[in-house]
């Protein structure tokens, strides 16, 4: 099988792509020979298929929500070509047997590459923890509770060392339950007017340096999902200059929304960990653009219209996100001049393949996996919730105005969107 993709921009140049059997054969000016396919790019944007290390596709179990082939499809309308799948479904997946499971359903249903998490402990409980050597041998990523914080320090220590055992991440979702104070928003002077119960930063910060102690001491690699404060990321920046084996993600709505623009009662700015304050999206922004913080992840969580509508205190945590990642960092960071397109595709691309090891993630380079999205840069469009091809409609982003849009995306030579 070849394809031909013709008049793609690369390194501002116009270039042609062979695809042979799923990988890239040849990258030239032109390229003229017989194919079974040809896709004309018209001078728009080629890139590596971007790589998001942190979804929820929901399914099995709550495929109301979405299903592996609606996460993967909107995926793949995000650019996205590799994602690393959550464990928090129903099963958990927590063991081997099930792992085998979801293994072979996100082959079945997914459109694009899925790596599959294996659950710290069992059930996401602070107690007992899983099969983690077994569940690496089979193909886990990494390891992780994510959702909930891991309550009990033995536990994950134990975790940790058995994640180094096997070479594998922890990969933390860091909360204290005592600090959350039954929080739907951040604790501060905006939830105080708003009536609504804050959540303390502290129940991230402390549960971070906790880890952080831990995972010095492990010696495993330890990524910090989701980071949202400013303690976080001094943490985080402290533990690198110490030698620690940590890596962070930051997502977007944490990059570009605080809870200053939370002027009512709005459940699709509830997510967790929270909006954070003016402060702490800035100590965001600057930990992203120093280093401290190594790859923007999605952490795309769709969740049904009724669950999203009425009351903060009463609707579910969590907004999509893995169709408009790339647009909005583009827009915000590319476009205004802040980086260049190639330091957005360390956060996206490059950074997630080498921190986590994914050998089968192509990067636009000769030999690799035809993994690759078509983007127009020029043309602004407007976010819109009819586009989506996700089941989740929960973005706070709905009317804004961004570049960056996905015409094609291709995995392993095959067009997925």
């Amino acid at each position: 099988m070849k394809t031909l993709i013709k008049n793609a921009r690369k390194d501002d140049r116009i270039v042609d792509i062979l695809v042979e059997n799923g990988k890239i054969a040849q990258i030239k000016p032109e390229i003229s020979i017989k194919t079974d396919q040809v896709y004309n790019a018209h001078h728009n944007q080629v890139i590596p298929g971007l790589v998001d290390v942190h979804v929820h596709f929901r399914d099995p179990g709550y495929q109301y929500k979405e299903t592996i082939l609606t996460g993967s499809k909107a995926a793949a309308h995000g650019g996205f070509t590799t994602v690393l799948a959550m464990p928090n479904v129903k099963p958990v997946v927590d063991n081997p047997e099930q792992f085998e499971y979801m293994l072979r359903k996100n082959h079945k249903d997914g459109v694009i590459k899925i790596k599959q998490y294996g659950a710290i402990s069992n059930d996401l409980t602070s107690h007992h923890v899983t099969n983690i050597p077994k569940m690496a041998k089979l193909g886990a990523v990494g390891f992780t509770n994510d959702g909930q914080g891991v309550q009990s320090a033995g536990t994950m220590y134990r975790a940790m060392k058995l994640a180094k055992s096997v070479n594998k991440p922890i990969v933390a979702h860091v909360e204290d339950n005592s600090l959350d104070n039954g929080g739907v928003m951040n604790a501060g002077i905006n939830a105080k007017r708003l009536g609504l119960p804050g959540m303390s930063p502290l129940s991230e910060s402390s549960q971070l340096a906790r880890d952080l102690v831990l995972a010095r001491a492990s010696g495993c690699h330890y990524h910090v999902a989701h980071v949202s404060t400013k303690e976080s990321v001094e943490l985080v920046r402290i533990a690198k200059s110490h030698g620690a084996n940590v890596t962070a993600e930051v997502s977007p709505h944490h990059l570009f929304l605080d809870d200053s623009m939370i002027t009512r009662d709005n459940p699709m700015m509830k997510m967790n960990p929270p909006l954070r304050s003016p402060e702490d999206r800035l100590a965001l922004i600057g930990g992203l653009l120093d280093g401290t913080i190594d790859m923007v992840a999605t952490d795309h969580a769709p969740h049904s219209r009724s669950e999203k509508n009425g009351s903060m205190l009463t609707a579910a945590f969590g907004v999509v996100g893995i169709e408009t990642s790339f647009s909005l960092m583009y827009t915000h960071f590319v476009k205004s001049g802040l980086v260049n397109l190639n330091t957005l595709l360390h956060w996206m691309v490059y950074n997630p393949i080498n921190k986590f090891h994914l050998n089968n993630a192509g990067q636009l380079q000769i030999g690799d996996p035809a993994d690759l999205t078509i983007m127009d840069l020029d043309h602004p469009y407007r976010i819109s919730a009819k586009d989506f091809l996700s089941k989740g409609k929960n973005s706070p982003f709905i009317g804004e105005k961004v570049y960056g849009k996905t015409l094609a995306t291709f995995v392993n030579g095959k067009r997925a969107y």
